[in-house]
């Protein structure tokens, strides 16, 4: 590559991330667009199955005293990264996918006689709960984490700009405008977030940090 290129990510990367994307010229400017922390919460009036849609539903979730009663129970969840905490923390996970749609498809189509517990944050989207509800499938939530945007200016002009979420497209764009920059977004739903704004999106083939940074490996080498 002749010249390095200047990216965003608008979540604060790995070491092992930024230095994979240094040795082919990329230079990484980031900082974290969203901020997501624990709640406190009561474990009652639990269903026969759990659901998981992110991984900061299950650490939040394991750091609750009662979490081992849990373990019994069958998990659903969303993306490979999150079936791992949970199978690694002793949970039993039934069925993943790497979407919400795609999860409530499968628990429609195969496990709709089931009744459900959803461990969800304050900014979830709707997929998963309206699905469930459009299909008469018996389910309740349980909100164990909050996400708060961090709308910050960014002065410098990348070529490219990371996206992790529909949060952090908000977030980014209550300061700051996309222009030519090419978007590269870690899964479908974050793209739908900025299907208005642009047209030049790459998506990663899996909804992992790692797609994404190969992604981006792949146009700037």
């Amino acid at each position: 590559m002749a010249n390095q290129v200047q990216i965003l990510s608008t979540k604060i990367l790995s070491p092992l991330h930024k230095q994979e994307l240094m040795k082919y010229g990329v230079e990484v400017i980031e900082a974290d667009f969203i901020k997501t922390e624990n709640k406190s919460f009561e474990l009652k009036d639990l269903n026969e199955s759990l659901i998981f849609t992110s991984q900061n539903a299950v650490h939040s979730v394991l750091s609750h005293p009662k979490s081992e009663e849990l373990k019994k129970k069958n998990v659903y969840c969303v993306g490979l990264k999150t079936k791992t905490l949970l199978t690694d923390n002793g949970f039993n996970v039934v069925a993943y996918t790497g979407y919400a749609a795609d999860l409530a498809e499968i628990i429609t189509l195969i496990y709709g006689s089931e009744s459900f517990t959803f461990f969800s944050g304050n900014l979830r989207r709707d997929t998963l709960p309206e699905a469930l509800k459009e299909n008469g499938i018996k389910f309740n939530e349980i909100q164990v984490y909050e996400t708060t945007l961090q709308p910050q200016k960014i002065k410098a002009n990348p070529e490219a700009i990371l996206f992790f979420s529909p949060s952090g497209v908000k977030s980014y764009l209550k300061h700051n405008t996309i222009n030519k920059q090419i978007c590269f977004c870690i899964g479908e739903t974050t793209a739908e977030a900025l299907a208005k704004i642009t047209k030049n999106i790459i998506i990663a083939d899996q909804p992992t940090i790692e797609d994404l940074v190969e992604d981006v490996i792949h146009e700037y080498k």
